[in-house]
């Protein structure tokens, strides 16, 4: 097999499930508008190794040899779009690319595979790209302190080119997804994606984060621990990676699907996304899906309460072990700002509606087979917990009293959350 040197094709590679090094699974090709993904004759072949192949994700890229058909409207494996950079990690290879120009560069004027061959490869999930099928390159580079990264961060932002050290810094977290500033970071044998604030933003929206997503491990809910520290006087949210297991051996990587993926859209489509139809997912291709319908009712409901309406389908995630589909813990939960009461979720929760209060989720709590006793409990606890460690998490986040007052009753508890 030749060592492709074209800007159309790239090899995936994928890291099985507790291995710590990666074995190529197959080949993507660009064609006009569109990417096709075949797997490897040597993948296809592990089926009876120790850690035999696994698809990359079923439905979509089943294990069979020749060029997969893409479902329709889609120009390319959803689940191979799930780990390319979204729009801050495109920034940052723009920026890399062409400089002052980058600012003013449309992200649609590099393809899809380039994307995917100039990010860093400790992207989210289990997959990365190269352009060989025999050798495998890293592209990553040694931790960077918080600093270096911030400037890194504001320069990007102001479309000034950065220089081969701050370059050098952020590329690592170029394949993370997202439109805000971050980076990926190790400590003390811990992964993390630290998130920055933006010269854009118009109050603490790194302490808002943190603050919903401890309130919601109060509320019970299973999300991602986090912590706030300070770099260059600024505030940086550490949110501990999920996707990694640390061994003896190195990094284990775990394959994850958006729910974007599992619903079969694209970002054009994304809109047709719902919580009802994400409940139905559950119900029949999860583990333990009662126990996941529960979870995912309950983080509706905090979004709601939290005020975060960024909640679409690619902030909603599921581990992959080739069989089984299991919901990862809570990420971006993130209050957003809004000028009135009135709001809506990114995904509607049930129908067309898509209305930001809770007796609409109770509606649909039979969605995901709840009682609506049991849904009435749920809201209520998550209400009391809001309103119970409110002041402690803020205190926790050194939250100043005017920021305080922008948050609660505005994004936390919302009146129009919980009209009847």
């Amino acid at each position: 097999m030749m060592i492709s040197k074209k800007n159309n094709e790239a090899f995936v590679w994928i890291w099985l499930p507790n291995e710590t090094h990666p074995v190529v699974a197959g080949k993507l090709e660009a064609e006009s508008n569109f990417i096709h993904f075949n797997y490897g004759k040597s993948y296809l072949e592990r089926i009876n190794d120790k850690n035999p192949a696994i698809s990359i994700y079923e439905p979509e890229l089943p294990l069979r040899s020749g060029f997969l058909p893409l479902p329709g409207g889609l120009e390319m494996p959803n689940c191979i779009r799930d780990a390319a950079p979204d729009a801050w990690g495109r920034r940052i290879i723009i920026n890399k690319k062409f400089g002052k120009k980058g600012k003013d560069t449309d992200t649609d004027e590099l393809s899809e595979i380039t994307y995917l061959l100039e990010s860093g490869s400790d992207r989210i999930g289990a997959l990365d790209f190269q352009r060989s099928p025999t050798e495998y390159i890293p592209r990553s580079v040694n931790n960077a302190c918080l600093e270096e990264l911030l400037e890194s961060a504001q320069r990007v932002e102001q479309g000034v080119p950065l220089t081969p050290e701050l370059d050098q810094a952020l590329f690592f977290g170029s394949s993370i997804g997202g439109a805000r500033p971050k980076a990926l970071i190790e400590d003390h044998e811990t992964k993390y994606i630290a998130k920055f604030s933006s010269s854009t933003d118009l109050y603490s929206v790194v302490k808002a984060e943190f603050i919903a997503m401890r309130l919601a491990a109060f509320a019970g809910l299973d999300v991602a621990p986090v912590k706030l520290v300070k770099a260059a006087c600024k505030d940086v949210l550490l949110i501990e990676r999920f996707d990694r297991i640390k061994s003896a051996n190195g990094w284990a990587r775990t394959s994850m699907i958006s729910a974007l993926t599992m619903f079969g859209l694209n970002d054009m489509t994304a809109r047709y996304a719902s919580y009802e139809d994400l409940a139905g997912i559950i119900r029949h291709r999860f583990f333990e899906p009662k126990d996941s319908l529960r979870e995912m009712f309950g983080r509706l409901i905090f979004n709601i309460l939290c005020g975060n309406t960024d909640d679409h389908a690619r902030n909603h995630a599921a581990f992959w072990d080739g069989r089984e589909l299991t919901l990862t813990p809570a990420y971006d939960i993130c209050p957003q700002g809004r000028a009135g009461n009135e709001a809506s979720q990114a995904m509607k929760i049930s129908g067309d509606n898509n209305l930001s209060q809770l007796k609409f989720c109770l509606e649909a709590a039979h969605h995901f087979l709840l009682p609506k006793e049991d849904a009435l409990d749920i809201c209520e606890n998550i209400e009391s917990c809001i309103r119970k460690y409110w002041k402690e998490v803020c205190e926790e986040a050194q939250l100043k009293e005017i920021d305080k007052k922008l948050l609660w009753k505005r994004q936390f508890l919302n009146p129009f959350s919980i009209e009847k």
